[in-house]
């Protein structure tokens, strides 16, 4: 086999598997959507995950240290804008302002 061969017959393999690893997920994805399964876990799964992901965050937080106050006033406004104004980007982005001012000012070493 020439090289020219060689290299073209490469590039139409991979060509091929990466559009079948790409089509795969859409193919699997169209007979779950009728599953009630996925539906009840699509309405329950995004409470929990941000559960876990703020366990996760302050998992390594001391609460009994004064550098603990960025994270847990950053976590009340971003809770509390959102249950304000329910608008996750204002909620996220306001936590987000309120950790980076209370670190680099207040509790900077």
């Amino acid at each position: 086999m020439s090289e020219t061969t060689y290299l073209v017959a490469a590039i139409l393999v991979s060509a091929a598997v990466t559009w079948a690893l790409r089509a795969l997920p859409f193919a699997a994805l169209a007979p779950l959507r009728a599953s009630g399964t996925v539906q009840y876990l699509s309405t329950r799964m995004p409470a929990g995950i941000m559960v876990i992901l703020v366990v996760y965050c302050l998992r390594d937080v001391p609460p009994d240290h004064a550098r603990a106050l960025a994270p847990f006033a950053a976590l009340t406004v971003t809770v509390g804008l959102h249950l304000w104004r329910r608008n996750a980007l204002l909620s996220i982005l306001g936590g987000t302002a309120v950790h980076v001012a209370l670190a680099s000012t207040v509790f900077a070493h």
